[in-house]
């Protein structure tokens, strides 16, 4: 049954969560169509097998899947061109940034997991910024202020995604930044057709942006977000884009670009310093990983939510999952009590690894794993799993993010996701400069003596994270953005594959539930997670509220896979405008 009365709102706003409103003409058609198809080919058919929207994507050259299908083609011609798999993901990467501004651009943050072929190694990217050195939690108390806002300049840390860019040129490019820059370049000056869900969020936007007069300037045409199938155009970021292109990251941490960002934080008070911008690096990591079912999964390093997807499997593992069966109750009840208690040791351990210790083997730990498993009563649902969550994680906001990955002939895959946080970001727009600055700095806490407590040049606990997957010769990119959706949504995603023998386009399309609170028995299920399963839940205590398929609740996923054989597959989330394009 599909219930029509829950929506996740997109607008870029303070009430970013579920709303019992009505979904907009332009959901309410695509609803009418889905569950017209619903009703003419289930999600599991009567065998119980997940019967997919579309087909898994094959080819023995490169491919590239992501939620913008102008950039996965851009990316492809890279490919073409000689480019490898990490070429193509800054292309993509760029293009997206620039076609999908609800959700990222050179303002945000980014992480990369590359395997590189040659070695079977896994390189992990952290290029998220941070906080300006200037500030404190003594600076927000003399403001008034006793939480991080969540919009504003306060929420501002250093955008890391250009120098993240520059890194994996550095280490990896077979071409210069400079000639992987242009399609974006060509696609702000010249314009590009707006995507039919993008124009939706961008709607979702559009009085907030009205009231920021330099936002409304660079993305409001006529006062009006662009209509889906309207060319847009944005040349004040072509322009920044292109001195990216001629000075590497020192156009944009240096120079004019750098320039506009600290005339609009002096305007409006914040702290941040040239030496916070231009002194600034990605960061190198080693990625961390556990065993499941036979499978290496492959996460980002804290100061990412990672760990939580790698500790949720690592709960799930003692259980027999695949004899409990897809969307069954006992599967689901496991798989949900499995988030609480990963995710409550997530926040209370987990901050920048360069401020202070985060237990990483420990959390990650079998046997620490299987106590927490025998928490979990088989008919009953926790109200709440110990250590107690922080005050100021308490929502799901900031959902809006972009994930893409590619693989290329040689068999190199990267999986990369990048974000602005919530919705455009932070409200703060550099003049003239054509993108909005994160508001990343919002996840950060005041509380003195945590691990994510606020504190000069520190990161904050991230919500995105890229995922890989592999065995044998099989190797994996995947992600699914969507706050803290994304490390259960991962949990899901490579259980689907490793207990239920799903393709990836099969696992990216199954039903999911999510929780987006970190105490309660709530939870939401998306259509096609059967009836009974969802009554079973709430004779277990859970509080279910079903919510329709392919909507933003749920995240947006993409996944790429290469084996052995050269051959490599993609796949692209129906719940968004995204494709796989293979390359010829």
């Amino acid at each position: 049954m599909l219930y029509c009365g829950l929506r996740q709102d997109s607008r870029s706003s303070d009430d970013g969560g579920l709303q019992a409103l009505p979904f907009s003409p332009f959901v309410m058609n695509r609803l009418s169509l889905l569950c017209m198809a619903l009703a003419l080919s289930p999600v599991l058919s009567s065998a119980g097998e997940v019967v997919p929207g579309r087909s898994v994507i094959a080819t023995r050259g490169g491919i590239v899947a992501s939620s913008q299908p102008l950039a996965a083609a851009a990316a492809v011609r890279v490919l073409e061109a000689g480019g490898n798999a990490m070429d193509a993901a800054i292309t993509a990467n760029a293009c997206v940034g620039v076609m999908e501004p609800t959700s990222n651009g050179i303002g945000g943050d980014m992480f990369v997991l590359v395997y590189e072929a040659k070695s079977g190694r896994i390189h992990g990217l952290n290029a998220s910024g941070w906080s300006p050195a200037g500030l404190t939690p003594e600076v927000l108390a003399a403001k008034g202020l006793t939480r991080m806002p969540e919009k504003g300049i306060h929420a501002v840390t250093v955008p890391g995604v250009v120098a993240g860019w520059a890194a994996l040129n550095e280490r990896f490019g077979a071409k210069p930044l400079g000639e992987l820059l242009q399609p974006a370049i060509r696609a702000a000056e010249e314009g590009f057709p707006v995507m039919e869900i993008t124009a939706h969020h961008w709607k979702g936007s559009e009085k907030w942006l009205a009231d920021l007069p330099e936002a409304a300037k660079t993305w409001l045409v006529n006062g009006q977000a662009p209509a889906a199938g309207e060319v847009f155009k944005n040349p004040a970021l072509a322009a920044s884009l292109r001195r990216i292109a001629e000075q590497g990251r020192a156009g944009f941490y240096e120079g004019e670009t750098a320039a506009a960002v600290l005339a609009v934080s002096q305007s409006e008070g914040g702290t941040m310093t040239a030496a916070d911008l231009s002194e600034f690096r990605a960061e190198w990591v080693d990625p961390i990983s556990i065993d499941y079912r036979g499978w290496r999964v492959t996460e980002i390093p804290p100061n990412t939510q990672g760990i939580a997807a790698l500790s949720m499997l690592a709960i799930m593992e003692n259980f027999p999952m695949r004899g409990y069966g897809l969307h069954s109750p006992d599967a689901l009840h496991v798989a949900i009590e499995a988030k609480k208690l990963a995710y409550a040791d997530m926040l209370a351990f987990v901050g920048d690894p360069r401020t202070g210790s985060v237990p990483v083997q420990a959390m990650l730990d079998k046997k620490h794993a299987a106590e927490r498993a025998r928490l979990i009563h088989p008919m009953q649902a926790m109200p709440k799993a110990e250590p107690s969550v922080f005050p100021g994680l308490t929502d799901s906001k900031g959902h809006d993010t972009i994930y893409l990955c590619t693989a290329d002939r040689d068999g190199n895959v990267v999986s990369l996701i990048q974000s602005n946080y919530m919705g455009f970001g932070s409200g703060v727009v550099p003049a003239g400069c054509g993108f909005m600055l994160h508001n990343r700095g919002a996840l950060f806490i005041l509380d003195p003596g945590k691990p994510n407590t606020l504190a000069p040049r520190k990161r904050p606990l991230h919500t995105i994270i890229p995922g890989m997957m592999s065995r044998g010769g099989t190797v994996i990119g995947f992600g699914i953005m969507g706050g803290w959706n994304q490390a259960q949504a991962h949990a899901q995603f490579v259980s689907n594959i490793a207990d239920f023998d799903l393709s990836i386009q099969q696992a990216l399309e199954a039903a999911r539930f999510t929780k987006p609170t970190f105490e309660g028995r709530d939870v939401i299920l998306e259509a096609g997670i059967p009836e009974t399963s969802r009554a079973a839940l709430d004779a277990r205590g859970h509080q279910t509220t079903a919510a329709p398929l392919r909507t933003s609740t749920f995240g947006y996923g993409q996944a790429v896979m290469t084996t052995s054989a050269g051959v490599r597959f993609g796949a692209s989330d129906p719940r968004h405008d995204g494709a796989a394009i293979p390359q010829p």
